[in-house]
């Protein structure tokens, strides 16, 4: 028992000394129980979660997606001891002593505190997020004019360290100090537009935000204060008699209680995080609707009246040379549900050209001319969906793979958990010694092949792969 308690302890201390932050976002990933180390995985959570959880806790045997398949083969010859709970959860468990023999790689927060909440394996990163708004009591964060977000706690001045952490930092406590002002304490920090959940840790002791009404569970028991970056403002120009105006979008299923614009000026203003993409919208002025003055681009709902049109995202210039003879060109794809009568291309000196705006993401599309569908002859790179190949547009790649040599191969494919381990897509295309494709990948842990005229081999410029049930082995990446 000695040995084991001075296994606790060192756990504990390297806990305290080398990432605290464990402590926060994965509370009570470990427990001891009888001699045993427990960990509670919860099934229910995303795959990128019980990735994450595993990763932490140096499990390398298996993954998410064996686990989820009930594939425990590899755990239980490396010695975990599995067991199926009630509400979708597993208990792995291994005795003690086995620390000395199988060392961690990191420190592995172990507690007391009987059953862990399975829950705290959560990453602490959101999900998709349609739109948001910051709800303070008293604004003590803001956006500077410089671009820089300042988070501000009032008081605290006897303390004698304050931290800012959040998934901003990846819940770090070594690099979120916070300098003390004569009122209270500030950290500045250069965030893009999106959500974000933060904690202050003052003295070690963590505390959600005062002054911020927006909070929200973390799964283990605490809450996390919650702020969105902006980056977007609705401008209404006059209208200064009114004595009240909302805005109602699709983004909030037209709800026109819930966005109250400020005036200022001449203007009303309301300004939020909004998600890429396209939204239709309109102001209600005393309750009565009208679409955006400032705005000509209109379009009508499924009631047929009219809605101002709202694009956030990159534009892409899609053309078609020639066909100079067609009478109509219209654009099809992932990005509107393949609709055949939306998107119309229009006539140009050389073909046909339309400049669209799409969120970041990985689209297939084809053209449709004059009633007969086709890939973009311009572009190479293809994607299979639905049985057929289409022509692939990625906007904002996150990553791109590239395979070395093999200058002799007729044709070479990416398969992955990407896309279900399609063996049709992706195709990646010859770029002197490189073969190449760039995807649009969110942050994530994705296990993938190149399929070499046929044959499936790993990436061998990647150091980073894992065991699979056919004894191939996967190539791993992971999208922070």
């Amino acid at each position: 028992m000695f040995k084991h308690r001075h296994i606790l302890l060192l756990f504990m201390v390297l806990l305290n000394t080398v990432n605290p932050v464990l402590g926060q976002v994965h509370k009570n990933a470990f427990t001891i129980n009888n001699d045993q180390m427990v960990l509670y995985v919860d099934l229910k959570l995303s795959k990128y979660a019980i990735d994450s959880l595993l990763r932490i806790a140096d499990i390398t045997e298996t993954n998410a997606e064996k686990l989820l398949k009930g594939n425990f083969l590899e755990l239980e010859k490396s010695g975990w001891v599995v067991k199926k709970l009630q509400n979708n959860q597993l208990m792995l468990s291994r005795p003690l002593d086995e620390l000395g023999r199988n060392p961690q790689m990191r420190p592995v927060l172990i507690t007391r505190n009987g059953l862990g909440n399975v829950n705290a394996a959560r990453p602490g990163y959101p999900g998709f997020v349609l739109y948001g708004v910051n709800n303070f009591n008293k604004q003590t964060t803001r956006e500077l004019a410089s671009g820089i977000t300042r988070f501000y706690l009032p008081g605290n001045l006897a303390a004698k360290k304050v931290l800012l952490s959040g998934n901003f930092n990846d819940w770090n406590t070594l690099s979120g100090k916070m300098l003390k002002t004569d009122s209270g304490w500030i950290a500045d920090i250069k965030l893009q537009p999106g959500k974000y959940l933060y904690k202050f840790i003052v003295s070690g002791r963590w505390i959600s935000d005062p002054n911020n009404a927006l909070l929200e569970d973390d799964g283990a028991g605490n809450r996390n204060s919650v702020y969105f970056s902006y980056n977007h403002t609705f401008k209404l120009a006059g209208f200064t008699k009114a004595s009240r105006v909302t805005l109602a979008g699709s983004f909030n299923n037209f709800n026109g209680n819930e966005l109250i614009l400020t005036p200022q000026n001449n203007y009303w203003i309301k300004a939020f995080y909004l998600a890429e993409g396209m939204h239709t919208y309109r102001f209600l002025v005393d309750g009565k609707p009208i679409t955006d003055p400032a705005n000509p681009d209109v379009s009508t709902d499924v009631s047929g009246k009219p809605v101002s049109v709202l694009n956030l995202g990159t534009q892409v210039m899609f053309k078609l040379k020639g066909f100079a003879n067609a009478k109509n060109v219209v654009l099809a794809g992932d990005f509107n549900n393949w609709k055949t009568n939306e998107i119309h291309l229009k006539k140009t000196n050389y073909g046909w050209a339309l400049p669209c705006v799409l969120p970041a993401g990985n689209y297939g599309y084809k053209f449709i001319v004059d009633g007969n569908w086709m890939r973009d002859p311009a572009n190479t790179q293809q994607v299979e969906g639905n049985g057929q190949t289409n022509s692939l547009l990625v906007v904002k790649p996150t990553h791109t793979f590239v395979l070395h040599g093999y200058g002799s191969a007729h044709s070479i494919i990416l398969s992955g958990t990407f896309n279900n381990w399609d063996k049709g897509s992706y195709n990646l295309k010859h770029e002197g010694a490189d073969w190449k494709t760039s995807l649009n990948l969110k942050p994530g842990k994705y296990l993938y092949k190149f399929i070499v005229d046929g044959n499936w081999i790993i990436d061998p410029g990647n150091k980073l792969w894992e065991q699979n049930e056919f004894g191939t082995g996967n190539s791993v990446l992971w999208i922070e």
